[in-house]
């Protein structure tokens, strides 16, 4: 299995966004939580905001052609903010999200940030964990 790495274009925000939905939806329910997102429509039209958004970094993660997770990289400040970072759920625990991360820890590290800032849900340590791997890479 090939995980690809490219920039998100806005052509992307259907398929993120659902999957931003799906993920989002299975972490809050394993842990008792609403989801974050009432509807995938909604998750939808925020991925597309960002696409559309000069201040952002997108990137997606493909596999096999397919869309498989995404994430973002906040530039509007000193402190680049990290997220939302989202695989498919049946796509997890392959190496997606550690890909995804790397490379927007290292667009990052090339901008010259001076940090960089997780965004995550307090209940969420999957998330925090990836970018720790990424730094120790």
């Amino acid at each position: 299995m090939e995980i690809k790495i490219r920039r998100a274009t806005p052509d992307d925000a259907k398929s993120c966004g659902i999957i931003c939905y799906e993920a989002f939806k299975a972490i809050a329910n394993h842990h008792n939580f609403p989801p974050d997102f009432p509807s995938a429509e909604i998750a939808v039209g925020l991925l597309a905001k960002l696409l559309a958004h000069r201040g952002f970094y997108g990137v997606v993660a493909e596999i096999d052609r397919r869309i498989a997770g995404s994430n973002f990289l906040d530039e509007h400040s000193s402190i680049a903010g990290l997220g939302p970072i989202t695989i498919d759920p049946s796509l997890q625990n392959r190496g997606v999200g550690r890909s995804l991360m790397q490379d927007c820890m290292e667009r990052a590290a090339k901008r010259r940030f001076s940090g960089v800032r997780l965004i995550q849900a307090a209940y969420h340590n999957r998330s925090r964990s990836l970018s720790i791997q990424s730094l120790d890479s």
